[in-house]
Parts: C-alpha cells; structure tokens; sequence
C-alpha cells in the first residue's frame, strides 16, 4: 500500500507543501481531515451518534469518537471526505446532504505524536436507525447515540457522565451496549473543539 501523502499548513492556514502521513504526525504539521458529526431528531429530543474506535486502531483505541472521519490527502477537497461516512459506517450520503460547520483548527499532543489538524467538519441530520449502519469492523467496533443535552452538559462540565446506548459488533453479531460514559471515554480532542461541536449542533437545530 501506497503511504499516504498529506498536503502540509503553516500556522496561518497558508499551504507549505506536503509528506507523508507518518512524518506530519512525528513533526506536528498542520493537516487537513474530515469529520461528520450525525445528529437523529428524537421525539424526546436531539440525539448523537458517537463511533467506537476499533481495538485494532493504532491510536485511541477503543475511545468514543466522531460519528466518520478521516484525513484528507494531497489531491483532495473537503467533498471527497464523504467517503469516510461511506467506508466507515455504510451509510450512503451526498455532499449537499451536509451541514458545513467551517473548519476547525486543534491539537491533540502524546508522546510520540503530535497530531495538528485543520478539521473540516461537517453535520448530518440522521434518519436512519441503528441497524442500518453497516460498520468497517477494522476501524469502527461499534455505533452509540447519546442525548444532545447531555453531550453538552458532559462537556460543559455540568455531569461527569453520560448514557450510552446503541452496539459492538463481535463478528457479524451486535451486542448491546447501554451504560455510562465519562470524558475518560472519549477521544481527548481539545475541549474547545467539542463546545464548537456543541455550538454548531444548536445553532442548526435551533
């Protein structure tokens, strides 16, 4: 397989050129990546659709995360991100279908990888249930939703956890999952992005 080449930013958003995957990371280059946040309309309210990462993920496995994201390589634009959603989920979903939320820089720093991103992100308004969803096993474990009012009383520092409920996937068989969610859970993107995530979500909704 080919590495992936990924077009490089300064701080400014002004391009510098681009390299390889593992080298943006290992150096802390701004990157350019696809995140598609899917929002249901329940009759007792919004809710969010979270993705759990695969154990087989060689970073946050196992963490709650974005509904379908990924990066966006050397050749693209935001448009072509909507094959995450696709390859990750088994959802089909056009480009005028989503909601543009901008784009939104952050920052997630571990050791030995310094992951500096220039998220394009992007709302789906979901009407399909659960079980319509069919998950890419080797990078998405299973599919939850949550309350929006929790989601945002969970990151606004209101409750220290939050009900779960969707499925994993143990070969082809969905085993349920209900139960409680703490921030530990989740993937640790800048609390800043989350509450942009929550500010976009209420004012499309509003």
């Amino acid at each position: 397989m080919n590495e992936e080449i990924l077009t490089t930013f300064d701080d400014y958003g002004v391009v510098t050129g681009a390299a390889p995957r593992d080298e943006v990371h290992r150096l802390g280059l701004w990157h350019e990546t696809f995140h598609c946040w899917f929002v249901g309309q329940e009759p007792e309210g919004l809710s969010i659709y979270l993705q759990l990462r695969s154990e087989q993920k060689r970073d946050y496995a196992g963490l709650l995360d974005i509904t379908a994201a990924g990066h966006l390589l050397a050749h693209e634009v935001p448009e072509d991100g909507i094959r995450e959603v696709q390859e990750e989920l088994g959802i089909l979903v056009t480009y005028p279908e989503l909601v543009p939320l901008g784009i939104i820089p952050y920052t997630m720093d571990k050791e030995g990888f310094l992951d500096r991103e220039r998220a394009h992100v992007f709302l789906h308004k979901n009407t399909l249930p659960l079980e319509a969803f069919s998950l890419q096993q080797e990078e998405v474990a299973g599919i939850v939703t949550a309350s929006f009012a929790d989601f945002c009383k969970l990151w606004g520092g209101e409750t220290a956890s939050i009900r779960i409920r969707g499925y994993r996937m143990d070969g082809n068989t969905r085993e349920p999952i209900d139960e409680l969610a703490d921030i530990s859970r989740f993937v640790p993107h800048e609390a800043s992005y989350y509450l942009q995530i929550i500010a976009g979500i209420s004012a499309t909704f509003a």
